[in-house]
């Protein structure tokens, strides 16, 4: 066992009333977990903790924990925090393979998830343990959606997902590999060949551009493409990377790993209004990556971005962020890394009647997640756009409570009225 671990865990003062598990969104039983794990009951922690959340292997490295349960931490208002995020992959990651797996009792039913992400894996894993048969139909040829393919390595190992692909399989879920739903298969055809209901969990994979001239030339790449498969890419020794989230620290910190000599990222506000983590900001620095900040691009050229400055000014409306006059230049380099959000793709709802979506081609659902159209259900980032990966199981975990009771029977099939 870990020494470092166990005094980490150590550090926990069983706060009677945790502000920890307060700020977690998925509620984690952080207090019962750590005083488990020091009796040396490390299968009983793990257990709770997946209990309440299937992907807590996962989350334990990808979430945003400053902003979470190590920022709720009393510890951390005089000095620093208990590592939750350390000790809960600890434990999750040791009782992902010992923890015992397996329905309650066989049940009628056969359910199809469309898309293997966050949300996908969450409602496959909640049901096949309710008894229910599961179909994973997944575009690519592993499953992960953006944990495998939009999360580098060094960030989430990819043996983690093999992991849970392996107790998916023992726990009898099919998966499809390579299938994409809409174009090769429709949803009428799974509800014809006996689907009694249906689950989209496809998240958010169409790149959002930035609208400005030059966006087409050969140098110019979109974040989230690059993510899938950055060895296949020739970027050169120079990159910029616009944008402020994780996925533009993710890339240009991959980019750097993979050769490129200087990295930079551009963005039209300063450090404190970046979407990203303090933590990724921070780690993004130490290895290397630069950032040229009240930076605006209104142009791509073939030598690099051509910039304006910005900067905020108040007045009687509040803040806001203005171009400066004449302050034009070019940022010069080898490759674009655009890295500006991503939305929904169409392939299902171009081909499936009775689904609504709303401005931003978002799924419309009511509180549990039902769609428009009868027996299809949705949550993840195909619902709320880019979220955090527990938002993701937070809200589908309500998901697959109400796909339990609408194959079971227990909700009256009717047209729904979202919200």
């Amino acid at each position: 066992m870990a020494e470092h671990v166990i005094d980490k865990a150590k550090k926990c003062l069983q706060c009677k009333n945790p502000r920890c598990q307060k700020g977690c969104p998925i509620n984690t039983p952080i207090k019962e977990m750590i005083n488990l794990f020091l009796e040396g009951d490390i299968n009983g922690a793990g257990k709770i903790v997946f209990e309440n959340n299937p992907l807590s292997v996962v989350c334990s490295l990808v979430c945003p924990h400053e902003r979470q349960c190590e920022g709720s931490c009393i510890l951390g208002i005089k000095s620093s925090p208990v590592k939750i995020g350390d000790i809960e992959n600890y434990i999750s990651d040791y009782s992902l393979n010992l923890i015992d797996l397996k329905p309650d009792k066989k049940r009628k039913g056969n359910i199809g998830i469309i898309g293997s992400g966050p949300a996908g894996i969450t409602i496959a894993l909640l049901l096949a343990l309710k008894g229910y048969n599961i179909t994973i139909f997944e575009a690519k040829d592993k499953i992960g959606g953006m944990l495998r393919y939009g999360i580098p390595e060094f960030r989430l190992p990819k043996d983690i997902l093999d992991k849970i692909k392996n107790r998916l399989v023992e726990l009898g879920v099919v998966i499809r590999p390579n299938v994409l739903v809409g174009s090769r298969i429709t949803i009428e055809e799974l509800f014809r060949d006996g689907f009694d209901a249906i689950f989209i969990g496809t998240g958010v994979w169409q790149p959002k551009k930035l609208n400005i001239r030059g966006e087409s030339l050969g140098h110019v790449h979109f974040a989230i493409d690059y993510l899938k498969n950055p060895d296949v890419y020739k970027l050169g020794n120079k990159v910029c990377v616009i944008g402020g989230g994780n996925v533009a620290m993710d890339v240009a910190r991959t980019a750097i790993r993979k050769g490129s000599k200087e990295v930079t990222i551009m963005y039209r506000r300063g450090t404190e209004d970046m979407p990203a983590t303090n933590h990724e900001i921070e780690y993004a620095k130490v290895d290397g990556v630069k950032f040229e900040l009240y930076r605006a691009p209104v142009e791509i050229t073939e030598e690099g971005i051509i910039y304006i400055e910005t900067k905020m000014v108040a007045d009687e409306a509040g803040e806001r962020l203005v171009t400066v006059d004449g302050s034009e230049s070019l940022f010069e380099c080898n490759s674009i890394m655009v890295a500006v959000s991503q939305g929904p793709r169409t392939n299902i709802i171009s081909t499936t009647k009775g689904i609504e979506v709303n401005e931003r081609g978002l799924a419309i659902v009511d509180e549990h997640g039902r769609t428009t159209k009868e027996g299809v259900f949705a949550s993840g980032d195909v619902v709320t756009g880019a979220r955090t990966v527990v938002e993701a199981v937070k809200y589908s975990k309500h998901v697959a409570e109400a796909i339990d009771k609408y194959v079971s029977g227990k909700y009256e099939k009717k047209a729904n009225k979202v919200c």
